[in-house]
């Protein structure tokens, strides 16, 4: 069957149909959002499989599609840091890093307000809520037509890389998914940080993400660490952000069954290289495309070079690690 619409084309292995992002697009994606459908949506950092936050029902069926526990909160994306303040409530080192960083990659874990639109399902019943106003036109456009809060979780299945592309979404998640917004390859490439702002309690990274530690603690002081294994933002689970082959780190040199994901001048000629630079903002940009296209390649094991800790590096060595840990699939 040929859809007769220049905002919509197939992709090869998808029933998915990936949408251009014009106006008549996003009013597809607009449409379905309120009939309780999901929709892949792109950010500066991942694509999102987004549902209206105010539907049960929507949301239930993000758990479903991505097989993510129930207990893994979800976090609402909004247009403004005005919606942000319908949702949740700030105190004055929210408000700061609101105003430095929204829109953008950051998310802000905070009390949920007493009129928040969110369903109780996307805060997996915690008296907290995630979120985060992105930055991509493509989100904005559509949030703003909406006028109210979605929940985007990364469209991908629960615990296996994230997607940086429309067509990886409608490839992972097929009829799933009624559409998928195309806004290009994501910037970042790597998922939001994640910061917890509660009262009585210091600044918490609950996630190392696309905003360095250094430039949040430049605004809030320094951050800390989670007290306990309570999972109370995305990304906490110890197995996350996995390809199919087995995850080797710091690795300095290549065994048998394995293949070299480099970064730097000294990864050899012709590996597959995050940053022949050693640019950390490039590799974190490069990471799940660099793993998927290895992952491809039907290789029993990644040997991953060592990236240095600091700046973004904390971030792409948490999702390493967490490819790295024991898991169950």
């Amino acid at each position: 069957m040929v859809i007769k619409s220049s905002a919509v084309h197939r992709r090869e292995m998808s029933d998915s149909p990936v949408i251009t992002p014009d106006a008549s697009g996003i009013g597809l994606a607009v449409a379905a959002l309120q009939r309780g459908a999901l929709v892949g949506i792109p950010t500066e950092t991942v694509y999102g499989l987004a549902a209206d936050a105010r539907n049960p029902s929507a949301v239930a069926a993000i758990y479903a599609a991505k097989g993510r526990p129930h207990f893994n909160p979800l976090i609402a994306h909004v247009a403004s840091i005005a919606m942000a303040r319908c949702e949740v409530m700030m105190d004055e080192r929210g408000e700061a890093l609101a105003a430095a960083f929204w829109p953008g990659p950051l998310t802000l874990v905070l009390p949920t307000a007493p009129h928040s639109h969110t369903c109780e399902l996307a805060r997996a019943g915690l008296g907290t809520l995630a979120v985060r106003v992105p930055s991509h036109p493509v989100a904005q456009a559509l949030l703003t037509l909406m006028n109210c809060p979605l929940a985007a979780p990364s469209a991908n299945p629960s615990g296996q890389l994230s997607p940086t592309s429309a067509n990886e979404v409608a490839t992972e998640l097929g009829d799933a998914i009624e559409l998928v917004l195309d806004g290009g390859r994501c910037s970042s490439g790597i998922e939001s940080s994640i910061v917890a702002i509660l009262p009585n309690c210091a600044a918490t990274l609950l996630r190392p993400g696309a905003i360095a530690r250094e430039a949040i603690e430049a605004i809030v002081g320094p951050l800390a660490a989670p007290e306990n294994n309570t999972i109370t933002a995305p990304g906490q689970l110890q197995s996350h952000y996995a390809p199919r082959a087995s995850v080797r780190l710091n690795a300095e040199q290549v065994g048998p069954g394995e293949i070299l994901l480099g970064f730097g001048a000294r990864a050899p000629s012709g590996a597959r290289n995050l940053s022949v630079a050693g640019d950390l903002t490039e590799a974190a940009a490069n990471l799940y495309q660099a793993l998927r296209e290895l992952d491809a390649l039907g290789t029993q094991t990644i040997a991953v070079m060592r990236i240095p800790s600091f700046g973004l590096g904390e971030a792409i060595n948490d999702r390493l690690r967490r490819a790295a840990a024991p898991r169950s699939r």
